[in-house]
């Protein structure tokens, strides 16, 4: 039942992760339980094998062909099994989200974004846009998820690339005191009203405090295009999405990346 594990994106694709969070058990905000930092200091064995086994390394399909990365597709057992049979949480790090690969493809494009910058990747997932940042020598990046399986996945996923991992955070870090960061980069966040606004205003509190830049990958969710932000936003590049990534993401042709000025 093609990735019909209740997270899968194509029908109701904008509520569909909020259903899948509530269902599971993950907080409607979702960050939360765990944290890990570690540059490839943590990977569970047992774990590492299941990912190995139950995803496929892939780089078609996206904008991003340079960047290989273990995913959820057609030829994976988990895209055709129950939901219920996924013995983690919903893997939301095993899909390249269209928010994510419009980020990492300008990045990829525009190495002096950041180049020998510091780069925050928020609700990192699969790790795409950090390793594209990785790629383009930024000097020194975070990639963030609550999932310690991404975290898992985004090490593999730096593996695959011929990178060193870099650090991991698992943990609720909009509850943290900042730090200073050059850039601030995060695609697909803007799904639930309520992690919209307390994004906003820690986005806001980065840019005032720090003078970060904040860049946001979406492809248009209503979460994001009827959000307040809109009126701090600055379009920098709007991508036509590859016809694989329209077909799972419930017809959505287009991603853009925003550059947030509070």
């Amino acid at each position: 039942m093609a990735l019909s594990l209740g997270w899968k994106v194509p029908k109701n694709c904008y509520g569909l992760l909020l259903k899948a969070a509530r269902r599971s058990g993950f907080p409607v905000f979702p960050w939360g339980h765990c944290s890990w930092t570690g540059a490839g200091s943590f990977l569970d064995p047992e774990i590492k094998v299941f990912l190995e086994e139950n995803t496929e390394v892939t780089s078609s399909g996206s904008l991003t062909p340079e960047i290989q990365l273990r995913l959820l597709t057609p030829r994976c057992k988990f895209w055709w099994e129950r939901a219920d049979l996924w013995p983690h949480s919903d893997p939301y790090w095993a899909i390249y989200w269209p928010g994510g690969q419009a980020l990492s493809r300008y990045l990829l494009d525009n190495p002096d974004v950041v180049r020998g910058k510091s780069v925050l990747d928020l609700g990192s997932g699969c790790g795409a846009t950090a390793i594209a940042a990785k790629m383009n020598g930024a000097s020194k990046i975070l990639a963030n998820d609550i999932d310690p399986i991404a975290g898992m996945a985004i090490t593999l996923n730096c593996e695959l690339n011929g990178l060193n991992p870099f650090p991991i955070l698992i943990k609720n870090i909009l509850n943290l005191e900042q730090n200073k960061w050059d850039l601030v980069v995060l695609g697909d966040m803007f799904y639930d009203e309520n992690l919209a606004d307390s994004l906003h205003q820690w986005l806001k509190n980065c840019c005032w405090t720090f003078g970060t830049r904040v860049l946001i990958g979406d492809p248009g969710r209503p979460q994001f295009s009827g959000h307040s932000i809109q009126h701090q936003l600055h379009k920098v590049v709007e991508y036509s999405l590859p016809q694989p990534t329209r077909q799972e993401n419930n017809g959505l042709t287009t991603s853009t990346v925003w550059d947030f000025q509070p």
